[in-house]
């Protein structure tokens, strides 16, 4: 982290989940439109878009910032001293500001795109514990991939678990607690309704925690070997 600007970090955190988002929530909204009502062709759309933005975000923004994009996964690189000696939580705590706004821009610029009110909420309800159980277990497999990639493989290799989990988890992978903040801003395919974001950001954070604890028991036991 120390080997680069903070403020190049901050605005590449800032411009990536911005791009990120805006991704995922134009991508929903144009498969919704374009996909006669038949929600998986929908779905596919939106999970190729996303992989696609994911890859090249990490792949041009990773030498900046690392490409965060998500609390978690800053929140996760700050316990494992990633974040600074000195100033780690200061350095989180501006990552994380800069995703959350990166998120709202994003939002906003995707509705704007397709012509919808700028200023909206989501009024789709997401919740019951099936998918609050697949955001944990989704989040968890993001950060087992990132903390367990061969070096120069993560964006390929969180680009397509994250392709693969919109697919075998119920909530269709959020996994990020920017991109919850992000759709709850636009009432399309991807939003999510602010009344159910708060128990989705719980649990990814149990399962940022989970994936991170199974990432280290296969260091040790590589370490022990």
């Amino acid at each position: 982290m120390r080997a680069h600007p903070l403020s190049r970090a901050l605005l590449a955190e800032f411009a990536g989940t911005a791009m990120l988002l805006c991704a995922v929530i134009g991508s929903g909204i144009m498969a919704e439109r374009l996909s006669a009502g038949n929600n998986g062709v929908a779905l596919l759309a939106n999970t190729l878009a996303t992989v696609f933005a994911l890859y090249v975000l990490i792949e041009v923004l990773g030498p900046a910032s690392g490409a965060h994009f998500n609390p978690v996964v800053t929140l996760v690189m700050a316990a494992k001293g990633h974040m600074g000696e000195h100033d780690g939580l200061k350095v989180s705590a501006l990552y994380v500001a800069a995703q959350l706004a990166g998120a709202v821009l994003g939002a906003w610029l995707a509705n704007a795109m397709f012509d919808l009110s700028v200023l909206q909420w989501s009024t789709k309800l997401r919740g019951g514990a099936g998918q609050w159980l697949a955001e944990a277990v989704a989040t968890a497999g993001l950060l087992f991939v990132i903390l367990r990639a061969p070096h120069g493989k993560a964006a390929a290799l969180v680009a397509c678990y994250i392709g693969a989990a919109y697919w075998f988890t119920a909530s269709t992978s959020f996994a990020n607690p920017a991109a919850v903040m992000g759709r709850m801003l636009s009432d399309s395919f991807a939003g999510i309704a602010p009344g159910s974001a708060l128990p989705f950001v719980l649990a990814q954070c149990a399962g940022g925690a989970a994936g991170a604890g199974l990432a280290w028991l296969f260091e040790v036991q590589a370490d022990s070997e």
